[in-house]
């Protein structure tokens, strides 16, 4: 769909939702076939998230219209290209949009967060509880959406991805509010985000019935999305995070940027916004921001290098590229 301000999708109140100008860029380089498949993806997610009961439905599509750029669901059409069967595609693109949704909501939970993307939580909004039944509804509609698929490979790559997740969470909590080394830091952005961008190229391929070749890309380009995130959340600010700065922190989770700075702070003396701000500020002021940057984009160049000579070449590296954008 377009509108005078760009390509949009359609919300699930019926709204034009306007691209990211960076997201745009991709769609447009991805091909004819993608514009659309993106709106249908996008109205799979809002169906889905309705589908079960009243009060489940109000939370899970509160979450889906939050928004995002939708850049895991954009891997899986652009790794199939233009020939793959359309609806087990959608399938396979709106379920891993719905494990990353999933995943937000119980992370919400267990960092007792407020806002997500400047929106007040379901957490926030309407408990603990709540908050957990969503994040579990959409998980769940996640496996029923790619089972009809009937691809052991593509519930198994899904599944991987969901059990690193998982994994993921259970490290970050044990090392909360320790300064652990850089290659511990990394097997936890790897798990928690680079995996899932992995399965979405997995499962485009697997969708199209091409040979795997673009796993190590998303694992890569994942890395670096979470390395940035990290920047950002040091660096802010808020209006264009949509958290406050420092929110890792007052969370116990030690990210890059800290443990580069080497400020000899203790993590657990962090406990108020304003003492978090100060951090970020001491942070900044070692260089840690610019070293964490240059790491991402490290990830960024081997991802791109190491791109197969496919028709959607373009569209990939556009992908890898408004990871940086999104910091930049």
């Amino acid at each position: 769909m377009t509108s005078p301000g760009g390509p949009s999708l359609r919300g699930p109140e019926g709204e034009n939702r306007v691209l990211d100008p960076a997201v745009a860029r991709i769609v447009e380089a991805g091909g004819p076939h993608v514009p659309p498949l993106l709106a249908r993806v996008e109205e799979r997610l809002v169906e889905v998230a309705g589908s079960y009961g009243e009060v489940l439905a109000e939370h899970a599509t509160a979450t889906i219209s939050a928004g995002g750029k939708r850049l895991r669901p954009l891997l899986v059409l652009l790794a199939a290209g233009p020939d793959a069967p359309e609806e087990p595609l959608l399938r396979a693109a709106a379920s891993v949009e719905l494990v990353h949704a999933a995943t937000l909501v119980h992370d919400d939970v267990l960092d007792d967060a407020s806002l997500r993307r400047g929106r007040p939580t379901v957490y926030a909004t309407a408990g603990r509880d709540m908050a957990t039944a969503t994040g579990d509804l959409l998980f769940s509609r996640a496996f029923a959406q790619l089972v009809q698929n009937e691809s052991v490979d593509q519930v198994r790559a899904l599944s991987r991805a969901s059990s690193a997740l998982a994994r993921g969470e259970l490290v970050q909590r044990e090392d909360a509010w320790r300064v652990v080394p850089v290659e511990r830091y990394l097997l936890r952005c790897e798990l928690k985000t680079a995996r899932l961008f992995e399965a979405a190229c997995e499962l485009g391929e697997s969708v199209a019935g091409a040979p795997p070749s673009l796993g190590a890309f998303g694992r890569r380009v994942g890395l670096a999305f979470q390395i940035l995130d990290d920047v950002l959340d040091v660096s802010g600010p808020a209006e264009r995070t949509g958290k406050h700065r420092g929110t890792d922190l007052l969370d116990g989770t030690v990210t890059l940027p800290f443990i580069l700075a080497d400020l000899g702070i203790d993590p657990r003396s962090v406990d108020t916004r304003e003492r978090a701000e100060e951090v970020c500020d001491a942070i900044a002021a070692t260089g840690a921001l610019d070293e964490s940057r240059a790491r991402a984009l490290e990830y960024v160049a081997a991802a791109k290098d190491d791109l197969p000579d496919l028709p959607q070449r373009r569209a990939l590296e556009l992908v890898a590229d408004s990871v940086v954008e999104r910091y930049s």
